[in-house]
């Protein structure tokens, strides 16, 4: 197995493992090497300092390089096919809807009470204001957040 450290074309760095440097060559051509932050499948390998055995046991120990960390750890399969499907929600709703900033429990309340057109909007409103909106019976959902959004 090689263990190799990756980077994407958005440069989020990740290690990940293979069975051999042509199965990893094999994968990457097909595009089935991908982030597991971006989801990007151009992806390269890091620069990395190679794993050489030691032959020079009793002896003083060569100084040794640190390793940077990878910014993310990996993850496992389901876990990335869900932040997927909440990174598509969350670009769907953005995509069909009007930002109206920390407006949000006032537009919400004049689109409820007819002061204002209907329209999807989404905006910031503190947890507080979200319950009074809810007890009003005001339909509101969170959006979900990334973990890269709060980056």
């Amino acid at each position: 197995m090689i263990r190799y450290s990756l980077v994407c074309d958005a440069d989020h760095g990740f290690d990940s493992w293979f069975p051999s440097s042509e199965s990893y060559d094999a994968q990457a051509e097909r595009g089935l090497v991908t982030c597991p932050i971006c989801d990007s499948a151009k992806v390269t390998k890091a620069l990395m300092a190679p794993s050489v055995a030691r032959t020079d046991r009793g002896q003083v120990p060569a100084p040794v390089v640190a390793q940077p960390e990878a910014t993310m750890p990996m993850i496992a399969e389901p876990e990335r096919q869900v932040r997927a499907m909440l990174r598509a929600l969350r670009e769907q709703i953005v995509a069909n809807s009007e930002h109206v900033g920390t407006r949000f429990p006032e537009e919400a309340r004049k689109i409820h009470y007819g002061e204002a057109d209907g329209r999807p909007i989404y905006g910031e409103a503190s947890p507080a204001e979200a319950r009074a909106l809810i007890e009003e019976g005001i339909d509101v959902a969170p959006i979900p957040i990334m973990p890269d959004d709060r980056n």
